[in-house]
């Protein structure tokens, strides 16, 4: 007899959680039981934290709690409706040119999150017939949202500018007319390496493309007060589409998209994950307002230079050459061998995470460092001490 569709649906379920579980890549949830922070408590216990995006320490800032406090008691919580309806708020707005006066562009968008921003860019400015040029590391959110746009997608290995310049010339020759972008994360967030950016501007330039740069990791890691590596390497203006996060080194929640104010107009008509979301609360959008402000002022100077000081502490302790980023990566191949490293860590109090596939290849899982203003340098000696 044939089984029900309810038990055919379980079995599904049931045997694919059993196939991951027997290739070492089963995940679960793991519950923080406290605010983020240098330190966290997991199950009872408090362990020293190398696992968060919480580059500056701002997740729990007095500040920013206070302005998410301060909007909340003012204009209640829930916004009611999508931007285009009757859900822009003047928090927004203020948070849109705040990001825009830091990120030194003419206009910014916020969205729900940094996937939502990828989904809803992307799509809106290539389709079918344009071209997409992607760095093989891009993040999965760019991955998906290329995919979903139905252009034509070419992939490059990792900052190979050789294949990327192969890839506009094909370009130029097999799709003559069509929009040419090409997606780049300023800092790849499992590697902690930097894109080789001011090289990419020329190249798309010279082949009248645009340029997509993901700075969800340098944002606040990066350059003058973390304003990123476009700021950075003097080639803002030249950059057409910049995506970030509000939600790693701002210590807040949300992304945005900085560019031109033609394209903020066009992606408020085009965007779906814009038009189609509910608008965040106002008071999320206070607490990022005040990050920005902060990362803009002498004390995120300050914080930006404390990170940096942990890092060079790591890597000396390590003898290893300064990271480039606040991502160290410790390469350990085998996936079940990179858990039980992480394991052990965990049961000496330190929370790194094991990176496996399908996040990196096959076999070159690891352990994922990431390292804040927050610690202090015994933190930072410890660990070093507890690698292996």
């Amino acid at each position: 007899m044939m089984k029900n569709q309810h038990a055919v649906w379980e079995d599904f379920l049931r045997d694919s959680l059993s196939e991951i579980e027997a290739s070492g890549l089963l995940r679960s949830l793991r519950t923080v039981n406290c605010p983020q922070s240098a330190r966290v408590e997991v199950n009872g216990r408090r362990i020293l934290n190398f696992s968060s995006n919480d580059y500056l320490g701002l997740a729990n800032h007095t500040a920013l709690r206070e302005a998410a406090c301060r909007e909340a008691a003012h204009g209640g919580f829930g916004t009611g409706a999508s931007r285009l309806a009757c859900g822009t708020l003047a928090a927004h707005e203020r948070l849109e040119t705040a990001i825009a006066e830091f990120k030194r562009t003419e206009a910014s968008l916020t969205f729900s999150s940094g996937y939502a921003a990828a989904m809803g860019t992307i799509p809106a400015v290539c389709s079918k017939g344009d071209v997409l040029i992607l760095d093989k590391l891009c993040h999965a959110c760019l991955v998906d949202a290329a995919r979903l746009s139905g252009a034509h997608l070419r992939i490059f290995p990792h900052n190979d500018l050789n294949k990327l310049e192969s890839h506009l010339r094909w370009a130029g020759k097999a799709h003559p007319g069509r929009r040419v972008l090409v997606l780049a994360e300023s800092v790849y967030s499992m590697d902690g390496d930097l894109a080789r950016l001011r090289e990419m501007v020329e190249l798309k330039d010279r082949f009248g493309a645009w340029l997509f740069l993901d700075e969800a990791h340098g944002i606040g890691v990066i350059g003058k007060n973390g304003r990123g590596l476009a700021d950075s390497e003097g080639v803002t203006a030249r950059v057409e589409i910049q995506m970030g996060t509000l939600g790693k080194a701002l210590g807040a929640h949300g992304a945005y998209i900085a560019g031109s104010r033609l394209l903020r107009e066009f992606l408020v008509n085009r965007a779906r994950s814009f038009i189609y979301s509910t608008s965040p609360p106002a008071s999320v959008a206070a607490a990022a307002e005040k990050a920005v402000k902060i990362l803009a002022s002498p004390e995120g100077a300050r914080l930006v230079e404390s990170r940096w000081k942990n890092i060079r502490g790591l890597c000396s302790a390590r003898k290893l050459p300064c990271a480039a980023s606040a991502i160290v990566p410790v390469i350990i191949g085998d996936e079940a061998a990179a858990l039980r490293a992480s394991a052990n860590l965990l049961d000496v109090g330190f929370l790194v995470p094991a990176i496996r596939y399908p996040t990196v290849a096959k076999g070159t899982a690891r352990l994922r460092i990431t390292l804040s203003a927050a610690h202090a340098e015994a933190d930072i000696l410890a660990l070093a001490r507890a690698l292996p």
